[in-house]
């Protein structure tokens, strides 16, 4: 099982407006994947993926709204919005 730490995103839309959906997670200057191919690498055990905020580490999971599954972080009494303060992905090889 891999663990990686989650340092950035891409976004439809707006990239702070809470709506919209994210279509990429990543590591900055190394590596991005879908969000779809993250889902499915966490609901299969075989990833898992952090944020680190100030020190603290929040597990990327999987949520289900109106029956479409999307990436949030646990919600850890710190920071909210912790996929949605990413920045921008750039620089990224895709996997998956």
């Amino acid at each position: 099982m891999g663990r990686y730490q989650v340092t950035c995103i891409v976004k439809r839309g707006d990239h702070y407006n809470p709506h919209e959906r994210i279509e990429a997670i990543g590591q900055q200057g190394s590596w991005m994947m879908s969000e779809d191919s993250a889902i499915q690498r966490i609901e299969s055990r075989s990833d898992s993926f952090f944020v680190s905020v100030q020190s603290r580490s929040a597990e990327v999971e999987v949520a289900v709204h109106r029956g479409r599954k999307y990436l949030k972080t646990h919600l850890d009494n710190y920071a909210p919005n912790n996929l949605l303060n990413l920045p921008e992905c750039k620089g990224c090889k895709t996997i998956g």
